[in-house]
């Protein structure tokens, strides 16, 4: 997978695009996959890259980021807080899984994002 930025109408996009590879004609392909509008989460800035061996910290759920209790380079401690999410009128504390540091932070307050998407990484 690759991640791209993808700006359409003004709106900046963060999207991952699958590598099929030069074995794949285009008569093999299936059917060209198109991502809802909704489900892009629009980004003001560019996100950094995340060292191969860091740990991602992924979302549990939909909802939308409060807080972001941390920044780059910053050591954190197993059980601490990073992020803030807002899913279904709760506040969900996303917590440090193992002791580290962050390598990139890649949401922003007041950000919507899926369930799976990447918070945080960890190295």
């Amino acid at each position: 997978m690759k991640n791209l930025k993808i700006t359409v109408n003004g709106n900046v996009y963060d999207v991952q695009v699958e590598e099929l590879g030069e074995s794949a004609a285009p008569s093999q392909a299936s059917a060209p996959l198109q991502a809802p509008a909704a489900k892009a989460a629009p980004s003001s800035a560019a996100k950094a890259a995340a060292p191969a061996d860091a740990k991602p910290v992924n979302a549990p759920m939909p909802g939308t980021i409060l807080s972001v209790n941390v920044t780059a380079g910053q050591s954190v401690k197993s059980g601490e807080v990073l992020v803030v999410l807002e899913a279904m009128k709760m506040e969900n504390e996303i917590k440090a899984p193992s002791d580290g540091t962050v390598a990139t932070v890649n949401v922003q307050k007041g950000e919507s994002v899926d369930t799976g998407a990447t918070l945080v990484t960890l190295s």
